[in-house]
């Protein structure tokens, strides 16, 4: 296994990534790349962004793109003015700077493309503060002034399904090989991962060749629910393989005449869909786990990560949930937690700490759903474990049976996780006055177009009763 990833690894470098821009005119001469796409991904992890010819792309590689492309919501509206509300009335250009280090291959387009994931500047070259790869930067650098390394693992959870072109009616699972869609729950297993077969050996080939690297593939409790784990590394890194992997298994997805959805709660009896996000902390320098002592044992700086997990999280719950429909995954008696207690080895709890050696000792965030965007998710994780170690807090007692009867200790709804952000001044501090402000009007909008729309629940309860 070992060397199979050594081997992996060693593709994905010659495959994906350069240093510059000749190594970038080179690497797409010898690729015959006709075309780039050069995309940033949105507050809601879309990726936006230009499609050019390579050729343009040499001759101006700074891409211009108007502020707005940050405040647009899930749904393509942008939020009304308010007095908090930090809105460009000219709606003026942004600079975007390719990094050439996420030069990869579309390996579901038809001609010969490239894509290149770009950072956003304003025109006197201060990062944007609103743009979500520069909030996961601005985290990750309050690590590096202590001389420390975040380390996380995403685990994205998704479901397959059949096309559904019109949104009125429910989703069900698709068609497998057997010619029958999954009647009953399928938890890990093989026979169930088989029964698409054709669609994993797609997305295993697409993700080879951007350089992608998949840990394990499972399948999970729902009907036609996966796994995907990816292995451990630096933040920005990892966030941009769950961008780019959401976008390259919705592709093979498609090409296999399904859908593949990352909503939190597409089906009303299955189950929802998580990403969990391992975390760790080394010592720049010396490259040891500051969350174990010389001895093994848990150092008190790791109580304090999690007790920073404990106090913020509920607070960056509009971030982890951040849509009406997250909020329908957290579900008493389900996989998915209702609060943030922690607990060795108990996947009842918001806060796991796995079983391993010193050197992986590490928290695993179980309360993001897989709608989040992985940068903002990513970044409000360790920004919350951060303050807890700054400020030197102290956690609760471990969890050590089922933590699925005690009260929620989370948001039940997005305007109330709005409202625990903005009012939260540590984070505000962290995350900048100009992307809380921006954030919460995004939220607020996409709650008013959800208000706009009557359910079946209302239709069938309220319709002929009240």
């Amino acid at each position: 296994m070992a060397k199979k990833a050594k081997k992996h690894l060693e593709t994905a470098e010659k495959i994906r990534g350069v240093e510059d821009i000749e190594e970038a005119r080179t690497w797409l001469k010898e690729r015959g790349i006709e075309d780039i796409e050069c995309v940033v991904p949105d507050q809601a992890g879309v990726a936006r962004g230009k499609m050019m010819p390579a050729e343009k792309f040499f001759g101006g590689p700074i891409m211009s793109m108007p502020t707005s492309i940050f405040t647009q919501t899930i749904s393509g509206d942008y939020p009304q003015e308010d007095d908090d509300f930090q809105h460009d009335p000219t709606d003026s250009d942004l600079l975007f700077e390719p990094d050439f280090s996420t030069l990869a291959v579309v390996p579901w387009a038809s001609d010969p493309t490239a894509h290149i994931i770009h950072d956003a500047y304003q025109k006197d070259g201060r990062p944007v503060e609103r743009a979500p790869r520069q909030v996961l930067r601005r985290i990750v650098d309050l690590y590096k002034a202590r001389g420390w390394t975040p380390v996380v693992a995403p685990e994205i959870e998704f479901y397959l399904v059949k096309p559904n072109k019109d949104p009125d009616y429910q989703l069900e699972p698709p068609i497998g090989r057997s010619g029958r869609p999954e009647a009953a729950r399928q938890s890990f297993s093989i026979a169930a991962i088989n029964e698409f077969d054709a669609l994993f050996d797609d997305i295993y080939h697409f993700s080879e060749l951007q350089g992608l690297e998949i840990d394990t593939l499972i399948h999970e409790e729902g009907a036609a629910q996966m796994e995907i784990n990816l292995r451990h590394g630096d933040p920005v890194a990892l966030a941009d393989q769950v961008f780019m992997f959401k976008r390259t298994i919705r592709e093979a997805a498609l090409k296999h005449d399904m859908y593949a959805t990352f909503m939190a709660k597409p089906m009303t009896h299955e189950p929802g869909s998580a990403m969990h996000i391992h975390q760790s902390v080394i010592d720049s320098e010396t490259g040891e786990n500051i969350f174990s002592d010389e001895d093994g044992a848990p150092t008190r700086t790791f109580f304090n990560f999690i007790a920073g997990q404990q106090k913020y999280l509920p607070h960056v719950m509009c971030i982890l949930a951040p849509y009406v429909n997250s909020y329908r995954r957290l579900v008493r008696h389900t996989a998915a937690p209702i609060n943030v207690h922690w607990g060795y080895d108990n996947r009842t709890v918001g806060l796991r700490v796995p079983t391993s050696t010193p050197d992986a000792r590490r928290v695993e965030n179980r309360v993001p759903s897989s709608d989040a965007n992985p940068y903002l998710a990513i970044a409000a994780s360790l920004a919350c474990g951060y303050i807890g170690m700054m400020e030197e807090l102290n956690p609760e007692e471990p969890i050590a049976g089922s933590a699925r009867h005690l009260p929620f200790g989370l948001p039940r709804g997005l305007l109330e996780a709005v409202a625990l952000f903005e009012d939260c001044e540590e984070l505000v501090d962290i995350f900048g006055r100009s992307f809380v402000s921006t954030y919460r009007a995004i939220k607020q909008q996409e709650f008013e177009t959800f208000m706009r729309v009557i359910s079946p629940w209302e239709r069938e309860y309220l319709l002929l009763n009240v």
